[in-house]
């Protein structure tokens, strides 16, 4: 790796006076890049820039980068002046960073983009925010990742930053019965998970060194086979793995830090893939917080406008072509909002 100087534009107010600020950061040049199809296909990319960019010199942020697929074509929309910004917390991701001079990648959850912001004295100049939540293919795929129950030699990791945090065979030999339970009920909405948690705990012996020794605890709450066997492993797995990246603290962080960081006029774009990321987005969107007023607290009016105008009255989801091509997008919903200039 090789260390090099990038220039970050700075907006200011309501005109664009430019700030050089001089940042070092690594750049993964003298390897090959991965397949970014291979890593990740960009799910509904189309449908939400189009409803994302609404200033083409303006400052965007693709949190998601993955395979750098939204922010490729974020970048192709954006005129000479416009510039995009793009988090990544895996380091696998670096290498699909954008090599453009308007693109500038740092290597961090997004649930840190507030800070980042206020650091580079950007909060409230931001055009647009958009987020993919979906976890990539290249997580699914790499046996090593131990995101899926395919590789059954694998160690279940299914951490998303590799290189920190605590895994999901921490949880499973640290987490007392009654959090796993919690974990299980809420994460993977699990009407049997006390149950599971019993198993689990009770099994601890095992050590759970792989994803098989799991599966063989697994195997009499577990259907004999078809898709039930299939939606209830991807059940307990999307509950792990959501406990051990707090990816429904991070979205929560990030949505209430987005009505600060937006610029009057600005967007915010999520793309969701399960009930509890869906519900979260869309309630936010409808409220602009997370401390619900009394009005609606009683499904009353609310006696003041809401800080975001709701774009998309209906998720929008992938077309049937789409999901032919991507099967993985089969349960992607886009919601869009904006920040109200008249507030």
């Amino acid at each position: 790796m090789i260390t090099f100087a990038v220039t970050l534009w700075a907006w200011r107010s309501d005109h664009l006076r430019r700030e050089r600020t001089e940042l070092s950061v690594k750049r993964l040049s003298l390897f090959t890049p991965l397949s970014t199809k291979l890593y990740h296909t960009a799910v509904l990319c189309e449908d939400s820039l189009d409803l994302l960019v609404t200033t083409p010199s303006g400052l965007y942020v693709d949190v998601t980068m993955g395979g750098g697929g939204h922010s490729r074509a974020l970048l192709e929309r954006l005129s000479p002046e416009g510039r995009c910004i793009g988090l990544d917390q895996d380091p696998d991701a670096m290498a699909n960073a954008p090599q453009d001079s308007r693109y500038h990648f740092v290597a961090t959850n997004f649930r840190y983009l507030g800070q980042w912001l206020d650091y580079w004295g950007l909060a409230g100049e931001v055009d647009g925010i958009l987020a993919d939540l979906g976890v990539s293919s290249h997580h699914f795929d790499s046996e090593e990742r131990g995101f899926s129950f395919r590789y059954e030699e694998a160690m279940p990791d299914m951490r998303m930053n590799s290189r920190s945090g605590v895994t999901a065979r921490d949880l499973l030999l640290s987490y007392s019965e009654e959090q796993l339970a919690d974990v299980l009920y809420y994460y993977g909405e699990l009407h049997d998970a006390r149950r599971i948690a019993a198993l689990l705990v009770s099994h601890r012996a095992v050590g759970y060194p792989t994803i098989a020794s799991l599966m063989e605890v697994l195997a009499p709450v577990l259907p004999k086979g078809g898709p039930q066997l299939r939606n209830k492993l991807s059940r307990i797995f999307q509950a792990l793995r959501i406990e051990v990246n707090d990816e429904l603290g991070a979205l929560r962080q990030l949505l209430s830090d987005s009505v600060r960081l937006l610029k009057p006029g600005g967007r915010i774009a999520i793309i969701s893939y399960h009930s509890l990321e869906d519900r979260m987005v869309k309630e936010f969107f409808r409220l602009g917080s997370f401390e619900q007023p009394n009005e609606a607290l009683a499904g009353m009016p609310m006696s003041k406008p809401t800080p975001l105008r709701v774009i998309t009255k209906k998720a929008i989801t992938p077309s049937a072509d789409e999901i032919a091509d991507n099967n993985r997008a089969r349960s992607a919903k886009l919601r869009v909002a904006e920040l109200r200039e008249d507030i």
